[in-house]
């Protein structure tokens, strides 16, 4: 899987009238639940292709939970992705009707075993929904923007009251009501125009928010003014192809503009921390205060060896100074040894190798080391690119503890091309690892969602600091600190080093460079220090 392609920025609004409705498809733009979907139809699939191959002497090839998840099941009523997905098989069952049991061999059987099992998921498991998608729906009732949300699933008042968030929405429109209405599923638009009509919004001047092919196809069908991809994983150039109007990794890299419209975010127009002092100040006074730094590009300067990339003795001394008065931990794609030999402050905490160490600060005994049992499967893969990289001039390998960058900067842009063939044809004989980016590496790593954002949670709830009286704020400049903006947004601060990109993201305001950078954290200090005084 590629975790973080950078997509391209969207410039300008592709809707440039102003919006009277937004509708939000729930499983993987509200909710997090697409991911349980996946798993649960895995299950079902793979019980039933086992017991298949079994009787008929055939060899049993399991159900891909991303590709034919994505391809033919995902954003579609359960009874017609069952026999999509059976058609892509070349297996013909009988639909059966809705009373069938989960036991029984028909299209309605399987579609109502996945039910039982995601109803036992539900029952198990708390739904989380994504904090972007949250903070934009804030937004667009602040501005009197209907809102609605729609779902092929029968299940869908029950996931958004489970997650709090029913009352949010004007409308909600789910598989019952297309039940009721006889309605065909996505990919056709009936559904999302349907929900359009009892919202009271003409489709031109509405938006739909969709992470699956099938509802962004729908909504293009439908004639839609803007329909929004929401790529989380490797699927933007899918979502592209789909007929999306903009793709976007979460919904926290999308802004209100101009009153009622919906733009992309970008480095190039993020309001700068020196022109939004006061509302920063706003914030974090009679808050405590966690702060989140990124190492390279952000503490120091990129350099073109990455092995002398030295945190300098004053920005040492600031990141020391605002560690006395608040939780402050380094965050890093760099190994947690090397990362703590650089910085030198055991007032500190660290999150190495995109959070899969983690040291907590002086005085707390909170750690954490994940992905233990990929060690060798990366001792693999190092040798095997240090031998096929061989012939390349200028490339470095980094060999940390949980992953392998591959630094690009000082090789020459005609041998830049062969780096990325190599790569994936190491990793395509190692599909339990993926493929990251940063700014001229790629970093391989254990495929498990596991990277910056979830370590700077699991470090908030640790460290007793999810509460209502904190404020995180976290500083970086990569494309891998997307990740914690995404995690944090509408609840913390996140600050990008601009530098000279204009890629999107999902940061609140922008400062310039490294010294920027120090100057901030001497602000943050002594804002702290005066909430305390007072």
């Amino acid at each position: 899987m590629i975790r973080h392609a950078e997509l391209p920025a969207e410039q300008a609004s592709i809707f440039p009238q102003s919006l009277d409705g937004v509708l939000f498809d729930m499983d993987g733009v509200i909710t997090d639940t697409a991911k349980a979907h996946a798993a649960v139809w895995k299950q079902v699939f793979d019980e039933y292709l086992k017991e298949r191959a079994d009787r008929e002497g055939e060899e049993f090839q399991p159900f891909d939970s991303r590709r034919e998840y994505r391809q033919y099941v995902d954003g579609k009523p359960r009874y017609d992705g069952v026999k999509s997905f059976l058609e892509s098989r070349g297996i013909e069952l009988p639909h059966g009707n809705e009373g069938d049991g989960p036991g029984r061999e028909t299209v309605c059987g399987l579609g109502n075993r996945k039910n039982q099992y995601f109803q036992g998921w539900l029952t198990q498991n708390r739904v989380r929904t994504y904090p972007g998608t949250l903070a934009l729906i804030r937004a667009l009732r602040q501005a009197s923007i209907k809102i609605a949300a729609f779902s092929a699933s029968r299940n869908a008042d029950t996931v958004l009251r489970q997650a709090g968030v029913l009352e949010l929405f004007d409308v909600v429109f789910d598989g019952r009501n297309l039940a009721e209405f006889g309605l065909p599923g996505k990919p056709d638009p009936a559904m999302l125009l349907k929900t359009a009509l009892r919202l009271g919004v003409p489709p031109g001047r509405a938006a739909v928010l969709e992470d699956a092919i099938a509802g962004v196809e729908a909504g293009v069908a439908g004639g839609f003014g803007l329909v929004i991809g929401i790529a989380r994983g490797d699927g933007h150039d899918d979502l592209k192809k789909a007929g999306a109007h903009l793709v976007v990794h979460d919904a926290s890299e999308l802004m209100l503009s101009g009153g009622k419209q919906l733009t992309v975010k970008t480095l190039v127009d993020l309001p700068s921390v020196w022109d939004c002092e006061e509302h920063i100040r706003r914030r974090v006074s009679g808050k405590a205060l966690a702060v989140f730094l990124d190492y390279d590009g952000t503490l120091t300067p990129i350099v073109e060896d990455h092995t002398r990339a030295w945190l300098s003795g004053d920005m040492r001394a600031a990141v020391a100074e605002l560690g006395k008065c608040c939780t402050v931990v380094i965050v890093s794609g760099r190994d947690l040894t090397m990362l703590r030999g650089l910085v030198e402050l055991d007032s500190v905490g660290y999150a190495g190798s995109h959070g899969f160490e983690i040291v907590s600060p002086e005085g707390s005994t909170v750690s954490l080391e994940r992905g233990l049992e990929f060690l060798p499967e990366l001792d693999q893969v190092e040798e095997e690119l240090r031998k096929r990289l061989a012939g390349i001039k200028g490339h470095a390998i980094e060999r940390k503890r949980f992953s392998i960058a591959l630094h690009y900067r000082q090789v020459a842009d005609k041998d830049t091309g062969q780096l990325k063939p190599i790569l994936d044809r190491v990793l395509a004989d190692h599909p339990r690892l993926c493929r990251g980016y940063g700014k001229k590496v790629f970093e391989i790593k254990p495929d498990i969602d596991w990277n910056k954002g979830n370590a700077v949670l699991w470090l908030l709830e640790r460290l007793g600091l999810d509460g209502q009286e904190v404020l995180p704020l976290y500083i970086g400049d990569d494309i891998t600190d997307e990740d914690a903006f995404h995690v944090l947004a509408g609840r913390g601060l996140t600050i990008v080093v601009r530098d000279h990109e204009t890629r999107q993201t999902a940061a609140d305001f922008a400062v310039t460079d490294t010294k920027d950078v120090k100057r901030l954290l001497e602000m943050l200090s002594s804002m702290v220090n005066e909430t305390k005084g007072g």
